[in-house]
């Protein structure tokens, strides 16, 4: 059962493709088609005046949320080299409070499809 979710605050993400390159090692990804988690990128794109430029980390069905790290109290591999500190795991509990914390814009929560 699910008993964490992934938070990423998109508006830090800095690109730096860290995330990836832990998983990937964590999860022992050897196929270069295969990603745990991904970092795509938008941008440069102007949109009514203003400039964009994001990075948007999405995580695939491989995720389960390195759930043998949380059962040893330690975070997701992602969110521990997460570079930016955009990331983090949190219980169901606390998910509601903390993403009102952060504000709704660019912030996302994932759930992995189990645990």
């Amino acid at each position: 059962m699910t008993t964490h979710a992934l938070l990423i605050d998109y508006k830090y993400c800095t690109g730096c493709h860290s995330c990836e390159l832990a998983c990937r090692q964590e999860k022992h990804i050897e196929d270069v088609d295969q990603w745990g988690i991904k970092v795509a990128e938008f941008g440069p794109e102007m949109l009514e005046g203003k400039w964009y430029w994001d990075y948007v980390a999405v995580p695939s069905s491989i995720c389960d949320l390195c759930a043998d790290r949380i059962a040893e109290g330690k975070k997701p591999a992602c969110v521990h080299h997460c570079l930016a500190k955009c990331m983090e795991a949190v219980t169901l509990e606390e998910l509601p409070v903390r993403m009102a914390e952060l504000g709704g814009e660019g912030v996302a929560c994932f759930l992995p499809q189990k645990i």
